[in-house]
């Protein structure tokens, strides 16, 4: 039995659902094959919970008490564990991880870098502008790049964090300040009128495996905390599309996670409009809590979490050659 690590918290304000996630997990996990415990990463410092004790991890080796972990089960959305950093740290140690690589969960964190590598191989993104912290804000060559209504979000955050849509030009500054307490950079992009889906993906031994595709319906202004954790929209599994556009959505999602050559759980976002799926992001440590999306559509196709889990872990630990 394989001692697994089962790595929540995380440096931003998506801790909260990251512990959620992590709780999900813990509860699903297989022990037939692994022992869990779960490890908080937080400003706090790096805790093992070993009954109801906390221990410091020792960072040198990832271990606690003498016990070292064999698998990490990265469960932090945003930093540390959805930018690479700790896929790094668990590369230098030869212990295999449950997401993307580190190039990958880099570059996908990054929103613009990768929409704009994406759209080089034909992904249909929107048009959108970055803003770095202490640029200026010229919100006249914003407005002629992206139009108006638009979206202002953090370049490098999540769970919708800090989004504003902005209706007029004299609202921008403001909307770029609330971004950038939540990230380093800010992202403009014009605003897409359509239906909004999202499609889950994964890898399995034998390649990807396409979830059902969700259809996103809100009477907020867009998918955000409120509409994905409180309650504040209707999310449609599966989602009510032809059999093309479904066949459309699925194959763009293959074609983004093949491009960026990704392992475990994915899911992205796209608003179809003029009959075409246009891509808002990829994600790649989703949400798994009660709320989230991913445990939603595995429910609907009738795939266990625990097997689930257990697909992408086999993967992960074939990938180290170490069974």
């Amino acid at each position: 039995m394989k001692n697994i690590a089962i790595i929540e918290g995380g440096y931003s304000h998506e801790k909260i659902i990251s512990l959620q996630s992590a709780e999900m997990v813990y509860q699903h996990i297989d022990r037939e094959k692994y022992n869990p415990i779960k490890v908080r990463i937080d400003k706090q410092g790096w805790f093992a919970f070993d009954g109801d004790e906390k221990v410091e991890i020792d960072r040198t080796d990832f271990s606690f008490n003498n016990i070292k972990f064999e698998i990490a089960f990265i469960v932090i959305h945003g930093t540390p564990g959805e930018d690479g950093k700790l896929q790094a740290y668990f590369d230098m140690l030869d212990i295999p991880y449950s997401t993307c690589s580190h190039l990958a969960a880099t570059l996908t964190f990054n929103k613009f870098v990768c929409n704009q590598y994406l759209k080089t191989f034909g992904i249909k993104v929107a048009n959108a502008i970055l803003v770095r912290e202490n640029e200026p804000v010229n919100t006249a060559n914003i407005v002629a790049k992206v139009g108006l209504p638009c979206f202002v979000k953090p370049n490098d955050g999540g769970s919708s964090f800090g989004i504003t849509k902005v209706q007029n030009e004299s609202e921008l500054k403001q909307a770029v300040e609330v971004a950038l307490e939540h990230g380093t950079q800010a992202i403009v992009e014009s605003f897409m009128e359509g239906r909004e889906v999202t499609n889950g993906i994964y890898r399995n031994k034998d390649g990807f495996v396409a979830l059902p595709i969700t259809e996103i319906v809100t009477t907020n202004d867009f998918f955000d905390f409120d509409a994905k954790y409180k309650g504040e929209s209707d999310e449609i599994t599966p989602a009510d599309l032809t059999e093309e556009m479904n066949a459309k959505v699925k194959s763009v999602t293959q074609q983004i996670v093949e491009l960026l050559d990704m392992n475990g759980i994915a899911r992205a976002d796209y608003i179809i409009q003029n009959g075409e799926p246009y891509l808002i992001e990829i994600n790649t440590v989703p949400g798994l809590s009660k709320e989230s999306l991913i445990p939603q559509m595995a429910a609907h196709e009738g795939i266990p979490l625990q097997q689930l889990f257990n697909e992408v872990l086999e993967v992960a630990i074939k990938k180290y050659r170490c069974i």
